[in-house]
């Protein structure tokens, strides 16, 4: 989700649908652009405007991997740390700090990362799939830290390893359903070399930069995806072995098929990371919301440790929520270029990243402990534990919000027949959805949203167009109704 940039140039699987976060990623250039589902996007160029698990193991509850006393509702859990984190996971304590980078690395710098790469851990081994617009795989900065399909050989127009997938040797095209995952847009490539950028004394180093990025490319070149590719590329992901999936895409309301994908992922021990959204708003969008259950949820802050005003907050909601820089990020571009983006976008990479580091250091830590260890180690920054979000002022919003627009909570339309199967959905900046706002219950239309179903779906076969719709539906009215009585609480429990 990148957000404003100042650019010097710009993923499938055996089975499922989904929906991407848009960018919270902002481009100071000429080349912003939304990467907008539904209107809450976190690639947005106009969001500065909005302001203001084996098993057992990965079913562990919020009470037993993350506590209260460090959570507050602008910056969750706080600031990823590195050090404490990678350190937690190998059962010791925090890493001695070492000299700072500086530069364009200040961010590698603020999340302690040097100090793990000083004890020898570096992302080796530790394959990250990056599910986005594809990526720029020759690039100088990446082009020795791209997944390479072993079992496969190229260019021979066979299916080799038998996943259903000719010559995927770096990756998949889920857009165009080709074996050439190249990113012409640049957020997929930006988001890369954070996480895996080379440490060769050139251009940018990443959070992990011995690990291995996976190119699954589900946005096409102008920002849009369908929502079985997005599904489809998580899938993919875990299927050909990645243990980190970055997640910088999103929309406003829950989907099934993507829930069923991350949870799939977490019971094979894969981590997925998910942008928090640009609208800076204290409600998470998708996939980030199902942080509460599997994953991480990030969120962008400044170099002061400031939450970005465009950074979705955790608001009433506790779950895995971290934060990390997002603003001012350096980072790749394709044909060897460089540029600084803002977004929730740029900061999730940096906590994939973080994620591969403790993977590296132990590689058998499920989901459910890389949660655990990452919030008790993220080091809560806001000065006043509850500044940026009171019960009053979520209740007035929403007051508002049902006085501006009457009619939305009378009239909203479930219409089955909005979105086709393959139908795409427009994230770009031309997209008619016009520029998030302050809106909390705006793009009520679910089908503006939500209309999937893949039918060569292997992983659930009691999926149906009918019925995922109905569960959809019900999951929207059930969250709902979740967030009133932790609204009520706050009320009853001031």
């Amino acid at each position: 989700m990148p957000h404003a940039s100042s650019n010097n140039s710009t993923l499938t699987n055996n089975g499922l649908n989904i929906n991407p976060i848009s960018s919270a990623d902002t481009f100071t250039s000429q080349d912003d652009y939304n990467f907008n589902l539904s209107g809450r996007s976190s690639f947005d160029n106009n969001i500065n405007a909005v302001n203001a698990n084996s098993t057992q193991a990965q079913s562990l509850n919020s009470e037993d991997t993350m506590s209260t006393m460090s959570y507050d509702s602008t910056t969750g859990y706080g600031l990823v740390n590195a050090a404490a984190g990678v350190a937690r996971g190998i059962g010791q304590n925090t890493f001695t700090d070492v000299a700072d980078l500086g530069g364009n690395s200040w961010n590698v710098d603020m999340v302690k990362a040097p100090e793990v790469w000083a004890r020898g851990y570096t992302g080796q081994d530790i394959i990250v799939a990056v599910i986005d617009t594809g990526v720029d795989y020759n690039h100088i900065d990446l082009q020795n830290n791209i997944w390479t399909n072993t079992r496969e050989v190229a260019n021979n127009n066979i299916d080799d390893d038998g996943n259903g997938y000719i010559d995927d040797i770096h990756g998949w095209n889920f857009v165009e359903n080709s074996n050439d995952p190249i990113d012409r847009n640049g957020h997929g490539t930006h988001v890369s070399g954070t996480i895996a950028g080379e440490n060769n004394g050139t251009g940018v180093t990443g959070i992990a930069y011995n690990s291995r990025i996976m190119p699954v490319k589900v946005l096409n070149d102008s920002g849009s995806g369908s929502i079985s590719s997005i599904t489809q590329g998580i899938y993919y992901a875990v299927n050909q072995g990645a243990r980190v999936i970055n997640l910088s895409l999103g929309s406003d309301f829950p989907n099934n098929s993507l829930a069923s994908a991350i949870e799939y992922a977490s019971s094979k021990g894969v981590v997925v990371v998910m942008a928090a959204g640009n609208n800076g708003l204290p409600i998470l969008s998708y996939p980030a919301s199902y942080a509460n259950r599997w994953g991480l949820a990030v969120g962008a802050v400044d170099r002061n440790n400031q939450i970005a005003d465009f950074s979705n907050t955790p608001g009433i909601s506790q779950l895995a929520y971290v934060t990390a820089p997002g603003v001012g990020i350096y980072s790749s571009l394709p044909g060897n270029q460089y540029g600084s983006y803002n977004g929730t976008s740029m900061a999730a990479p940096h906590v994939a990243g973080v994620v591969a580091l403790m993977l590296s250091a132990n590689p058998s830590l499920t989901d459910a402990q890389v949660r655990q260890f990452m919030t008790q180690t993220a080091g809560n920054g806001g000065q006043n534990p509850d500044v940026g979000l009171s019960a009053g002022w979520l209740a007035d919003e929403f007051i508002a919000e049902i006085a501006r627009n009457p009619a939305k909570f009378s009239t909203v339309n479930f219409d089955d027949s909005a979105i086709a199967e393959n139908q795409t959905i427009d994230l770009s900046a031309n997209s008619s959805t016009p520029a998030s706002s302050v809106d909390l219950f705006s793009n009520a239309n679910i089908n503006s949203q939500y209309r999937y179903y893949d039918s060569s779906l292997q992983t659930d076969n009691n999926n149906s167009p009918e019925n995922d719709q109905t569960q959809d539906i019900q999951s929207i009215l059930e969250r709902f109704q979740q967030q009133m009585d932790e609204l009520r609480q706050w009320f009853a429990n001031p």
